[in-house]
């Protein structure tokens, strides 16, 4: 408090002090500047021979100047020129008939002199002041008045209202913090033994795994205060700001300990630092800060920093190393377990009805983040509102799969008969092509209904339980499967379409990832490209010359056309399941996975 005094006195003296500079300007050289690029310097005697000619209109006699104007009309021009000791002056102008004069002893009194010269611009310069502030303001989120002020906010456990029992598929990385939230309760039994606290813990990991949530459930654990700030807030235009704000929150957090200081995507401010002239400077003078400050203070008293990223490969190896973020703690995907774990906590805040097998759900979301799977539980609620009931069904809850996965149904999309033939034998092709494979994931679903994505339909597979690893005759089996929708159209209609263009991308990422990284072809064991941004994407980049490169491409392009000779020879050998399941779909427009099975498992007739 009795610094924030302190600057709120600073800033009025320095707002003080503009204000008598801009006057000084303003009186001494602006006014004076304005009046005198109107008036033109003259002589005397071009002051008389103005007066003798009749073409002086006006004058004004002051004590020491004579200020006069020529012409009439548009023409007007003003002259000034010395006053001279003249008697005759009056006399030459009252004789020239034209001439309007007068003595002036002073243009203002000195009360209107004070007014115009000093309290009006005073006044405005306050009101200037204060709009310029509000509006400042308004665009940062605060006062703009508190430069190197920490923005962080200060929550209390009654204002996060997390704790562990909010956090679930996340159980490695709550067992790593929980160790953290004891300290933080009996700090004096590891002070006995002589251990330390580790001084911050880097919670690294895709985006929607609950990294943040982490951070506050461990503050609502603890009972201590929690200082949250995003990494972006410590980027500041002016320079030396962001490294004043790293001082002054962690001087607020050597006050409020024991606390937890959590800063989230701090990659914007702990990327490397590559030595390059014309970088950022501004942002390398808050990272060395943060630096200094995290080897500053004592791990003894409780303060513990925890920072989130989904990019840890870009962070500075300085901030890395003991002694700063001694732990890293991986926040991943959740695995089967935890989905159907991160369901049951947010299905606690819906009515449902009983009938949801979360289990089911869990396996149809492979790869889904907690955010998804909390969106996938609201928008079951939503749909159950759209059809006006009370609680949520089975049939609501995987809708809203499907709604997360492929987007809302496309009710208003008018598609040709032939067309939606032609999406039916595509689908069936896919379907077909994995059930006669004994390394595919069996058929759950098959729609030809458009969603709002771009899908004109699909196949969902469902694997029977959690996978791990992808053995070679798994990917060319995914890669077989993929190539069957284009095989059945080219098997029933003697030509293809741009339907099959997901598809070819698919196969096209798997069968490379196949021969670049997984070593699954006959280029051998060998890393050929990088996975860069690993949480972000995942996008790739080469390692190898430009002929290895035709050879990678040579050997994608074997491998695709492979899978699809091998999808269009299951196909051919079951054209007659294929023609049955097809018109089965073009009637129905979506079957499940035990009606497809149905249908194939069964022998024709007469057999």
């Amino acid at each position: 408090m009795k610094e924030e005094k302190n600057n709120n006195k600073r800033n009025y003296f320095i707002f003080a002090v503009i204000c008598l500079v801009v006057l000084l300007f303003y009186n001494a050289v602006l006014i004076p500047a304005l009046k005198r690029s109107q008036i033109t310097d003259t002589s005397y005697s071009f002051f008389l021979t103005q007066i003798d000619g009749g073409a002086v209109t006006k004058a004004e006699i002051t004590e020491d100047s004579i200020l006069f104007e020529v012409g009439s009309g548009g023409e007007k021009k003003l002259y000034s020129t010395a006053k001279i000791d003249d008697p005759d002056l009056v006399s030459r102008l009252h004789d020239s008939g034209t001439a309007e004069f007068s003595g002036i002893v002073s243009r203002q009194s000195p009360l209107q002199n004070f007014l115009f010269s000093w309290v009006l611009p005073i006044v405005f310069m306050v009101l200037l002041w204060s709009i310029l502030i509000k509006g400042m303001n308004r665009r940062m989120g605060g006062n703009a008045m508190s430069f190197g002020k920490s923005s962080a906010k200060i929550y209390v456990k009654a204002q996060t209202g997390k704790t562990f029992a909010d956090v679930a598929g996340q159980d490695e990385a709550k067992e790593a913090l929980e160790e953290i939230v004891d300290f933080l309760h009996a700090p004096e039994k590891y002070a006995e033994i002589g251990a330390s606290l580790p001084k911050g813990a880097l919670l690294a990991g895709p985006p929607g795994t609950g990294k943040t949530l982490l951070a506050q459930a461990v503050a609502g654990e603890a009972d201590v205060p929690f200082f949250s700030i995003s990494g972006s807030e410590f980027v500041e235009m002016f320079v030396g700001m962001g490294a004043a704000k790293i001082r002054d929150l962690f001087r607020q957090a050597n006050e409020k300990a024991p606390c937890i200081v959590f800063i989230d995507e701090i990659d914007t401010i702990g990327k490397k630092r590559d030595g390059q002239i014309g970088g950022n400077d501004e942002r390398e003078q808050t990272l060395n800060q943060l630096l200094t400050e995290m080897d500053g203070f004592d791990g003894k008293k409780g303060v513990v920093i925890l920072a989130a990223t989904n990019r840890p490969e870009s962070l500075d190896p300085a901030l890395l190393r003991p002694g700063r973020f001694d732990r890293r703690i991986p926040a991943e995907l959740p695995d089967l377990a935890g989905r159907e774990a991160i369901l049951k906590v947010h299905a606690k805040k819906v009515k449902t009805d009983g009938s949801i097998d979360f289990n089911a759900i869990a396996r149809a979301t492979a790869g889904a983040s907690g955010a998804e799977l909390a969106n996938i539980v609201n928008e079951s609620a939503l749909r159950a509102v759209r059809s006006g009931r009370e609680t949520v069904s089975r049939s609501d809850m995987e809708e809203s799969v499907e709604v997360v996965i492929a987007g809302y149904q496309r009710k208003s999309a008018v598609i040709s008969q032939n067309e939606r033939k032609i999406i039916a034998y595509h689908e069936i092709g896919h379907a077909l092509v994995a059930a006669m494979q004994k390394d595919s994931a069996p058929v759950h679903k098959i729609t030809i209904i458009p969603r709002t994505s771009g899908a004109l339909g699909y196949t969902m597979q469902v694997d029977d339980g959690e996978k791990f690893l992808m053995t070679k005759e798994e990917a060319l089996a995914r890669l077989a499967v993929l190539t069957g929708g284009r095989s059945a159209e080219e098997i029933v209609f003697g030509s293809c379409t741009t339907g099959a263009s997901n598809d070819i991308e698919k196969a096209t990422q798997l069968a490379r990832a196949m021969v670049t990284r997984y070593g699954m072809s006959s280029l051998g064991m060998v890393a050929l490209e990088t996975e860069n941004n690993r949480y972000l994407g995942g996008d790739t980049s080469l390692m190898c010359s430009s002929e290895t490169a035709a050879r990678i491409d040579s050997e994608v392009s074997r491998l695709v056309n492979e899978a699809h000779e091998k999808a269009a020879a299951i196909l051919s050998e079951n054209i007659g399941k294929l023609h049955e399941l097809a018109e089965f779909l073009l009637e129905r427009e979506t079957i499940t996975g035990e009606e497809f099975m149905a249908i194939l498992k069964k022998q024709p007739a007469g057999v």
